[in-house]
């Protein structure tokens, strides 16, 4: 599914976003612990976790402009050293104060490295399948599943927590080596492809349901990753350890679809996979949130964990496939229009979080899980309209370039 000339610098993109997903993680994961020992209040977690999004939503669109400028590696770069920095002192004090500042350092790196692999990925697929970035998104998951199980060990063994924020941010350091060594497309390469575009990105219907797709997405794939801990402890009497691992089964659904999906399907149809799985996404979302209420009559809670399972399942391709559909429809313009995309998916991970501790704080963690599936209904909507409005856009779009790879001089 790589092409033999890219497989190098794909594993260096799998091995960075696979790590890069347990900075998404371990937050979440750790939240029942951070709360019991922190004292922190939902509305405080809500503002801590906001930080990071608001960073992380600015520098994904600032990045879509720095990544043309100066080439991915600098951006690359400058995002393994602040999520270094974050991670390296997160939660060394119990003020939320220190933390949301930490919180908003790591989330400014997490866009940049978002931009940076989701834009190289985009270079290096000059087949327009899909696949290299649905397997890329793969290692996200893998990275994802991951985090919450060393701090699912972690509390179990009675070992301090805050050591999984410390042992990533040194493996973020050993990363930022291995991409310096690294060939990289050249920052110059988009420019050439862009001469001559025939209208502007934004002008497309396309452009701008792809950041509403992922504005919708984006919160409530975390808000779910963030929470379900917490939801399966309180309404389920989970541990904390035990709550943990509901985050990696989470994104064990996500992983199996990504991976699956490459290797399964070979066809090209993206917007019917992508309107099904999220449509599976929200139906089971909806359920586990209905199971929360009937946990009272007996319900076991085991059907709970298959359904956190097919939540993860449904969201696993949305996100790749949106990123691959707009940079079909914008091989002149991928930078600026993979950028805003996942600028929405920003603005989701910032807004979702404070409305959920908002109703947590109110009405309990279940209205909470109401929202989000209200929500996932909303995401499938908009992703029918997407396909459809990208079926459209790419069809009046010239194919991209070939784009050769080699060692970037400005990066």
């Amino acid at each position: 599914m790589i092409e033999p000339q890219h497989r190098r610098l794909f594993v260096t993109l799998f091995s960075l976003f696979a790590v890069y997903g347990t900075s998404f993680t371990i937050i979440g994961a750790t939240l029942p612990k951070i709360l019991a020992d922190f004292k922190w209040s939902y509305l405080a977690a809500g503002i801590v976790i906001g930080a990071g999004a608001v960073a992380y939503f600015v520098f994904t669109y600032a990045a879509g402009h720095l990544v043309k400028r100066y080439g991915p590696r600098t951006v690359f770069l400058l995002g393994l050293g602040s999520i270094v920095a974050g991670l390296a002192f997160f939660a060394t004090a119990a003020d939320p104060l220190s933390n949301t500042v930490l919180s908003a350092v790591i989330g400014a790196g997490q866009g940049c490295i978002e931009i940076g692999v989701n834009w190289t990925t985009l270079r290096i697929d000059t087949r327009h399948s899909g696949r290299p970035m649905n397997l890329i998104h793969g290692a996200f998951a893998v990275g994802a599943i991951a985090g919450p199980l060393a701090v699912s060990v972690l509390i179990a063994s009675d070992i301090g927590w805050v050591l999984v924020f410390r042992g990533i941010a040194a493996i973020f350091a050993l990363l930022a080596v291995v991409v310096v060594l690294t060939p990289l497309p050249d920052a110059g390469s988009e420019e050439t492809a862009e001469a001559g575009a025939a209208e502007p990105a934004h002008q497309s219907a396309a452009y701008w349901l792809a950041f509403g797709a992922l504005l919708l997405y984006v919160g409530v794939e975390l808000g779910v990753s963030n929470w379900v801990a917490e939801y399966f402890s309180r309404v389920f009497a989970y541990s904390a350890a035990a709550g943990a691992f509901l985050v990696s089964v989470f994104w064990f659904g996500v992983l199996a679809g990504r991976f699956g999906i490459p290797l399964l399907y070979k066809g090209e149809r993206h917007g019917r996979l992508l309107i099904a799985f999220s449509a599976l996404a929200a139906g089971a979302l909806i359920a586990l949130t209905l199971l929360g209420y009937a946990a009272s009559s007996g319900t076991p809670a085991g059907v709970g964990q298959v359904l956190v399972f097919l939540v993860g399942l449904g969201c696993s391709i949305y996100y790749p496939t949106v990123i691959t559909l707009i940079g079909k429809c914008f091989p002149r313009a991928q930078s600026q229009a993979v950028g805003f995309a996942a600028t929405g998916g920003g603005i989701g991970a910032f807004a979702f979080p404070f409305v959920m501790a908002w109703l947590a704080e109110e009405w309990g963690i279940k209205a909470g899980f109401i929202f989000y599936a209200t929500f996932a209904v909303a995401m499938t909507v908009v992703a029918a309209r997407l396909a459809s409005a990208a079926a459209r856009t790419g069809t009046q779009s010239a194919d991209a370039p070939v784009i050769p790879v080699h060692d970037n001089q400005q990066g």
